[in-house]
Protein backbone atom coordinates (compact mmCIF):
# COMPACT_ATOMS: atom_id res chain seq x y z
CA UNK A 1 0.00 0.00 0.00
CA UNK A 2 0.84 3.40 -0.66
CA UNK A 3 1.52 5.35 3.11
CA UNK A 4 0.85 8.66 1.11
CA UNK A 5 -2.26 7.54 0.29
CA UNK A 6 -5.12 7.82 2.85
CA UNK A 7 -6.50 4.65 3.79
CA UNK A 8 -10.17 4.07 2.65
CA UNK A 9 -11.77 3.04 5.73
CA UNK A 10 -15.37 2.28 4.03
CA UNK A 11 -13.49 0.04 1.61
CA UNK A 12 -11.84 -1.85 4.32
CA UNK A 13 -15.17 -2.15 5.97
CA UNK A 14 -16.88 -3.35 2.52
CA UNK A 15 -13.74 -5.99 2.33
CA UNK A 16 -14.42 -7.34 6.00
CA UNK A 17 -18.10 -7.29 5.11
CA UNK A 18 -17.93 -9.42 1.94
CA UNK A 19 -15.56 -11.58 3.61
CA UNK A 20 -18.26 -12.34 6.09
CA UNK A 21 -20.74 -13.15 3.69
CA UNK A 22 -18.21 -15.66 1.84
CA UNK A 23 -16.81 -17.22 4.65
CA UNK A 24 -20.75 -17.93 5.51
CA UNK A 25 -21.58 -19.29 2.57
CA UNK A 26 -18.74 -21.48 2.60
CA UNK A 27 -19.72 -22.96 6.13
CA UNK A 28 -23.03 -23.29 5.08
CA UNK A 29 -22.49 -25.29 1.82
CA UNK A 30 -20.10 -27.62 2.45
CA UNK A 31 -20.88 -31.18 2.59
CA UNK A 32 -18.53 -33.17 5.56
CA UNK A 33 -16.76 -34.61 2.26
CA UNK A 34 -16.54 -31.39 0.69
CA UNK A 35 -14.52 -30.35 4.40
CA UNK A 36 -12.46 -33.61 3.94
CA UNK A 37 -11.16 -32.99 0.39
CA UNK A 38 -8.12 -32.17 -0.15
CA UNK A 39 -7.87 -28.78 -1.66
CA UNK A 40 -5.70 -27.39 -5.07
CA UNK A 41 -2.02 -26.24 -4.45
CA UNK A 42 -1.38 -26.76 -0.74
CA UNK A 43 -1.57 -29.92 2.14
CA UNK A 44 -4.31 -29.05 3.96
CA UNK A 45 -8.05 -29.98 3.64
CA UNK A 46 -10.66 -27.36 3.43
CA UNK A 47 -11.60 -27.11 6.88
CA UNK A 48 -8.46 -26.76 7.50
CA UNK A 49 -7.71 -23.96 5.17
CA UNK A 50 -10.97 -22.05 5.72
CA UNK A 51 -9.21 -22.17 9.53
CA UNK A 52 -5.84 -21.13 7.93
CA UNK A 53 -8.34 -18.23 6.32
CA UNK A 54 -9.54 -17.33 9.43
CA UNK A 55 -6.32 -16.99 11.50
CA UNK A 56 -5.48 -14.90 8.52
CA UNK A 57 -7.73 -12.23 10.77
CA UNK A 58 -6.88 -13.61 13.77
CA UNK A 59 -3.43 -12.37 13.70
CA UNK A 60 -3.75 -9.25 12.69
CA UNK A 61 -5.82 -8.80 15.85
CA UNK A 62 -1.80 -9.74 17.55
CA UNK A 63 -0.03 -7.76 15.09
CA UNK A 64 -1.84 -4.54 15.77
CA UNK A 65 -0.75 -3.80 19.16
CA UNK A 66 2.91 -5.56 18.44
CA UNK A 67 3.30 -3.06 15.49
CA UNK A 68 2.04 -0.14 18.38
CA UNK A 69 5.01 -1.75 20.20
CA UNK A 70 7.56 -1.83 17.22
CA UNK A 71 6.80 1.51 16.19
CA UNK A 72 8.13 2.78 19.61
CA UNK A 73 11.36 1.24 18.99
CA UNK A 74 14.16 2.37 16.53
CA UNK A 75 13.67 0.71 12.98
CA UNK A 76 17.21 -0.97 13.22
CA UNK A 77 15.39 -3.26 16.20
CA UNK A 78 12.35 -3.89 14.44
CA UNK A 79 14.74 -4.78 11.17
CA UNK A 80 16.72 -6.73 13.05
CA UNK A 81 13.39 -8.51 14.43
CA UNK A 82 12.48 -9.49 11.01
CA UNK A 83 15.27 -10.14 9.76
CA UNK A 84 15.55 -13.16 12.72
CA UNK A 85 12.19 -13.98 11.60
CA UNK A 86 13.06 -14.59 7.99
CA UNK A 87 15.93 -16.93 8.96
CA UNK A 88 13.69 -18.48 10.45
CA UNK A 89 11.05 -19.16 7.34
CA UNK A 90 11.30 -23.09 7.51
CA UNK A 91 10.91 -23.78 10.50
CA UNK A 92 7.84 -21.06 10.77
CA UNK A 93 6.40 -22.89 7.14
CA UNK A 94 6.10 -25.83 9.48
CA UNK A 95 4.33 -24.63 12.55
CA UNK A 96 1.83 -22.51 9.85
CA UNK A 97 0.82 -26.07 8.38
CA UNK A 98 0.32 -27.81 11.74
CA UNK A 99 -1.47 -25.02 13.39
CA UNK A 100 -3.86 -24.93 10.91
CA UNK A 101 -4.36 -28.75 11.24
CA UNK A 102 -4.41 -28.52 14.87
CA UNK A 103 -6.42 -25.13 14.74
CA UNK A 104 -9.29 -26.49 12.57
CA UNK A 105 -9.50 -29.12 15.47
CA UNK A 106 -10.71 -27.28 17.69
CA UNK A 107 -12.45 -23.98 15.54
CA UNK A 108 -13.88 -26.92 13.09
CA UNK A 109 -16.67 -25.96 10.79
CA UNK A 110 -19.00 -25.78 13.27
CA UNK A 111 -17.39 -22.85 15.31
CA UNK A 112 -15.37 -21.21 12.97
CA UNK A 113 -18.20 -18.82 11.66
CA UNK A 114 -18.73 -17.73 15.08
CA UNK A 115 -15.32 -16.60 15.35
CA UNK A 116 -14.90 -15.26 12.54
CA UNK A 117 -17.60 -13.21 13.41
CA UNK A 118 -15.96 -11.94 16.91
CA UNK A 119 -13.04 -11.16 14.74
CA UNK A 120 -14.19 -8.99 12.03
CA UNK A 121 -16.12 -7.29 14.88
CA UNK A 122 -13.38 -6.62 16.59
CA UNK A 123 -11.27 -5.06 13.68
CA UNK A 124 -14.38 -3.36 12.75
CA UNK A 125 -14.34 -1.23 16.00
CA UNK A 126 -10.57 -0.90 16.14
CA UNK A 127 -10.42 0.53 12.51
CA UNK A 128 -13.23 3.42 13.71
CA UNK A 129 -10.93 4.19 16.57
CA UNK A 130 -7.64 4.48 14.76
CA UNK A 131 -6.25 7.78 13.97
CA UNK A 132 -4.67 8.88 10.72
CA UNK A 133 -1.24 9.48 11.88
CA UNK A 134 -1.75 5.96 13.77
CA UNK A 135 -2.62 4.06 10.57
CA UNK A 136 0.58 5.28 9.65
CA UNK A 137 2.93 3.72 11.98
CA UNK A 138 4.74 0.97 10.84
CA UNK A 139 7.47 -1.60 11.31
CA UNK A 140 9.39 -4.63 9.58
CA UNK A 141 7.86 -7.94 8.97
CA UNK A 142 9.40 -10.66 7.13
CA UNK A 143 8.87 -10.82 3.77
CA UNK A 144 9.74 -14.37 3.16
CA UNK A 145 6.92 -15.69 5.36
CA UNK A 146 3.70 -14.61 3.24
CA UNK A 147 3.49 -13.56 -0.36
CA UNK A 148 1.22 -10.42 1.34
CA UNK A 149 3.88 -9.49 3.71
CA UNK A 150 6.29 -6.72 2.74
CA UNK A 151 9.65 -5.45 4.45
CA UNK A 152 7.91 -2.75 5.74
CA UNK A 153 4.35 -2.61 6.24
CA UNK A 154 1.91 0.50 7.91
CA UNK A 155 -0.72 -0.15 10.33
CA UNK A 156 -2.70 0.44 7.08
CA UNK A 157 -1.60 -1.97 5.09
CA UNK A 158 -1.81 -4.65 8.32
CA UNK A 159 -5.91 -4.34 7.84
CA UNK A 160 -5.95 -4.59 3.87
CA UNK A 161 -3.14 -7.83 4.34
CA UNK A 162 -5.81 -10.44 5.82
CA UNK A 163 -8.35 -10.20 2.57
CA UNK A 164 -5.47 -10.57 0.49
CA UNK A 165 -4.54 -13.55 2.01
CA UNK A 166 -8.17 -14.71 2.36
CA UNK A 167 -8.71 -14.21 -1.35
CA UNK A 168 -5.66 -16.02 -2.00
CA UNK A 169 -6.59 -19.09 -0.47
CA UNK A 170 -9.96 -18.71 -1.19
CA UNK A 171 -9.15 -19.56 -4.98
CA UNK A 172 -7.31 -23.10 -3.68
CA UNK A 173 -10.60 -24.13 -2.17
CA UNK A 174 -12.42 -27.54 -3.53
CA UNK A 175 -15.56 -26.93 -2.61
CA UNK A 176 -19.12 -27.57 -4.20
CA UNK A 177 -19.84 -29.93 -6.65
CA UNK A 178 -17.74 -28.75 -9.29
CA UNK A 179 -14.78 -30.77 -7.35
CA UNK A 180 -16.18 -33.82 -6.79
Amino acid sequence: MDERRPLDRQAVHAELERVRADFHRFLAQASAADLRRPTDGTRWTNEQLLFHMLFGYMLIRVLLPLLGAFARLPRAVGATFARLLDAATRPFHVINYVSAVVGSLYYNHRRMGAKMDRTLDALHRRLDHESAASLGHGMHYPPRWDPFFHDWMTRADLYRYPTQHYDFHRAQLTLGPAHH
